[in-house]
This record gives structure tokens, C-alpha cells and sequence, in this order.
């Protein structure tokens, strides 16, 4: 990453990807990863790799929602611990919500070395490594899951989630903030409410979110919630999307 000038017109965008990179080879991030994250900037250039207004305000329903939850998680995977690893470990602590790893590509060394390395960034209390559970509907190494985190959670917080895991877990009862920058997809649908952000941006936004509305009255907080419309959400982050596609077209 040093090789990397800092005034380089995509800068920020070409360091996620040696943080992935050196995910992949420190066991953390699969290879196929990699492939999801290339599929995740193509929406990132229609939304001009920036925070949207409807993006600012499903990150904000989101805080509320995991503030008003009995059992708030957080669930991660090798793309989000390679990518947002501290910043996961400021959340869980400022939400008092627990980390459990759920991996698609499952090998009990990977998630042992993701709970290392969330625990190294300050994560109190990680779980994964012991799953008890499984989720129903899900005949995969993702069903499995801990009684403790996202099996007996009531709000999920899962960036970079698939589609049916995230269907299961709404099925379950189970209120699923999603973090997915394709507002087309079968998680961004399902979810309860979708962020259509760079899960880089996405989670700093909702660390400094979650300190400023913790002190906030129940009632406060349930009114930042009341009359959001996910679907009307993921309407208005295709039209932002639609609006920087035709914004660029006008400056070519």
C-alpha cells in the first residue's frame, strides 16, 4: 500500500483492495471474496463512492434500531473483518452489541483467525468459533450459529450478507440491518432496513451515529425509526444512482 500515491484519483478505493488482498493472505478474506468486492464497486461508481442521503438515513434507523434492541449483533465475515475490523469493535462496544463471525466459505482455522483478529482491534466478546445453533432453511456451513449472538439476537446487523441467510434470519423473527451497495439484490429486499453504502464508509458513519444518539430517550429514538419505508429507501438510492449516471453523462 505504500506504493500507492495519495493523490492518486482512486486512491481510496485501490487501498480496500490491498486491504483485501493481504486479508486473503493473512487467512481472513476467501479469494472469492475478491470477486464479491469487485461486484460491490461497480454500484460504488453509480453512487459516485460517496454517502447518499438515503444511505445517511437508513445508517441512522439502523443505530436506533440496534439502541432499542434487547440483543443487538453484529455479524461478520472475512471481507468485512479485512476491511472494517476496528471500526466493527468501536460499534460493538458503543452499542454494547456482540460480534459473532458467520463465513460462507467456512474452515474453523479462518474464523478462528477472524476472532483473533477482532479481539486484537478490541472486540470484548466474540462469538463463532462454537456455534450450538443452526438457522432454519439454510442447509450450509452459514446455518450454523451461537444461542448467545445471532441465533437468540432479536436485531441483526449483517454487512455483506447473502440473500437467502438474510431471508432465514427475517423469517426467524429477527429485525436484519443489511450493509449492500446493489439495491437490487435478493439481501437488500429482504433486509428490515438496507444501507446502500460502502460497508467502509457504512460503519464509521454508524460508530459516530451510534455516540451522539446513545444518551437519547427511547421514545426519541423509536420516532427516528417510525414511517422508514425500506422499499421506498432502495426506490430513492436507484434514483441517486440514476442522477450521477445521467451527472456524469453531461460532463463527458
Amino acid at each position: 500500500m505504500t506504493d500507492i500515491p495519495e493523490d492518486h484519483p482512486r486512491y481510496f478505493s485501490l487501498v480496500t483492495r490491498e486491504l483485501l488482498v493481504k486479508g486473503v493472505k493473512d487467512g481472513i478474506a476467501s479469494m472469492q471474496g475478491l470477486i464479491a468486492q469487485g461486484r460491490g464497486e461497480a454500484f460504488d461508481y453509480l453512487l459516485g463512492e460517496r454517502t447518499t442521503a438515503s444511505a445517511m438515513q437508513a445508517e441512522r434507523v439502523a443505530v436506533a434500531l440496534m439502541l432499542l434492541a434487547e440483543r443487538p449483533v453484529i455479524s461478520v465475515n472475512g471481507n468485512a473483518a479485512a476491511l472494517v475490523a476496528e471500526e466493527v469493535c468501536e460499534l460493538s462496544h458503543v452499542l454494547n452489541a456482540p460480534v459473532e463471525v458467520n463465513l460462507f466459505h467456512r474452515t474453523e482455522e479462518r474464523v478462528a483467525r477472524i476472532v483473533s483478529l477482532l479481539k486484537s482491534k478490541g472486540c470484548r466478546v466474540v462469538y463463532g468459533d462454537r456455534p450450538d445453533r443452526l438457522i432454519p432453511g439454510i442447509s450450509h456451513e452459514r446455518a450454523k450459529a451461537t444461542s448467545m449472538g445471532i441465533y437468540g439476537a432479536d436485531v441483526v446487523l449483517v454487512p455483506l450478507e447473502d440473500g437467502d441467510r438474510c431471508e432465514a434470519l427475517v423469517k426467524m423473527g429477527k429485525k436484519v440491518i443489511a450493509i449492500d451497495l446493489n439495491p437490487l439484490s435478493r439481501t437488500a429486499r429482504a433486509a428490515t432496513v438496507t444501507i446502500v453504502d460502502n460497508v467502509v464508509r457504512a460503519v464509521p458513519n454508524m460508530v459516530a451515529m451510534a455516540k451522539e444518539m446513545k444518551g437519547m430517550p427511547a421514545r426519541e429514538l423509536s420516532d427516528a425509526v417510525k414511517g422508514f419505508s425500506n422499499d421506498r429507501a432502495l426506490a430513492q438510492a436507484l434514483e441517486e444512482m440514476m442522477e450521477n449516471v445521467m451527472k456524469a453523462r453531461r460532463n463527458v
